[in-house]
């Protein structure tokens, strides 16, 4: 879905958004397996018993488990050891594409093909998601019903089903695989990213956090589970949120595209077909779209009155007909995952706030921050 164009890219698209949508997304239903996955994630951070940590993988945990309950129709324990390998092998990938290995393996990738480096270990750890996925097919395989589609892979199975005698059918195993990969890639580095570079940038400004645990207080309490409803009555929760993911531009490019017909852009003749990389963090760091863009200000977001304001350079998702499928879905979770965190925990840097460095550690595919522990403290 991801790479595709034309008819396939049509079929297997509007597939996907139909189906999401039938499993809950944006509505009630995955809002409370994303809020299930937020108490799982809780006493994890509990069971650290105050010491210093590296959120990493607890975050890719509860994140990934969201999109699996989709996808797989089941969630994974903290502790299994084939799911935890599964996100090492999905962090590593998104390090590697995002590091000086990974931009040239995409300028030349016919001379790289060749050369010894970590670039290699893309396509060892893309085999063995893609043997995670087929596994799961193959059990949904053995147990399937037509009738009562459990997940993403059973109506996929039943498409495949009705599309039997179609030759020039979009949906068969191939892309099934791809297609669940595309989600389950997307769905999981993506939002787990931004949620461990928010909670950097959360422990470098304490006194914004002190202001979104005053706000979360005053409107939620702490004595029930955030809600979606909750967002429009936290302004200044909503608006660091968005800063975040202005500020961080995990995604810096947006996947590529082409031209479908001949271009003039800026002095420059772009042929039918050419590709284009859009740069979204471009529109994020332009200063007549937002004040002082290289430095982290929540005010970007509020109004005079501070009421949140939204922005229409704010597009981390990208835009157009090719914008991210999971948009709904990481914009509930990254609220929800945030302000239940906040709602519970004081989060302690292991260094003076001074010494936090948000200068992204790697930068290419995507902005990844520098490794760090904290330390969760109870509230």
């Amino acid at each position: 879905m991801a790479f595709s164009n034309g008819e396939k890219w049509k079929d297997l698209r509007r597939f996907s958004l139909v189906t999401l949508r039938n499993f809950g997304m944006g509505k009630r239903s995955i809002e409370e397996r994303i809020q299930e996955e937020a108490q799982f994630m809780l006493e994890e951070f509990r069971n650290t018993k105050q010491k210093p940590f590296d959120p990493t993988f607890f975050l890719s945990q509860a994140v990934s488990n969201v999109i699996c309950s989709i996808v797989f129709g089941n969630r994974f324990e903290y502790d299994n050891k084939r799911f935890l390998s599964l996100l090492q092998h999905i962090h590593d990938i998104f390090k590697i594409l995002s590091s000086g290995w990974g931009k040239f393996y995409n300028i030349y990738p016919g001379i790289m093909d060749y050369l010894p480096g970590p670039h290699q270990r893309i396509f060892k750890n893309f085999k063995n998601m893609k043997s995670f996925v087929l596994e799961n097919v193959s059990d949904h395989e053995k147990t399937f019903q037509a009738e009562h589609p459990r997940d993403f892979i059973d109506c996929f199975l039943i498409k495949m089903q009705k599309e039997k005698g179609n030759p020039i059918s979009n949906f068969n195993n191939e892309t099934l695989v791809m297609t669940t990969l595309n989600l389950f890639f997307g769905g999981t580095e993506t939002v787990s990213t931004t949620l461990r570079y928010g909670i950097l940038i959360l422990m470098k400004y304490p006194d914004i956090t002190e202001k979104i645990h005053q706000e979360i207080d005053k409107v939620i309490g702490r004595n029930r589970c955030p809600t979606v409803e909750d967002r429009s009555n936290l302004p200044y929760t909503d608006a660091v949120i968005h800063e975040i993911q202005r500020f961080t531009s995990i995604i810096p490019l947006s996947l590529p595209h082409c031209v479908i017909r001949d271009t003039q852009f800026r002095g420059y003749h772009l042929p039918k077909g050419t590709n284009v990389t859009p740069v979204l963090m471009s529109v994020h760091n332009d200063p007549e779209k937002f004040k002082e863009p290289l430095a982290f200000n929540p005010e970007n977001f509020l109004d005079e009155n501070n009421q949140f304001k939204n922005n229409d350079a704010f597009m981390p998702f990208s835009s157009g007909k090719r914008i991210c499928p999971g948009e709904g879905l990481a914009r509930m979770e990254i609220f929800i995952f945030f302000t239940t965190f906040l709602q519970n925990f004081k989060l302690k840097p292991t260094v003076h706030p001074d010494e936090i460095d948000l200068t992204p550690s790697l930068s290419g595919s995507g902005n990844v921050p520098a490794d760090y522990q904290l330390i969760a403290v109870p509230r």
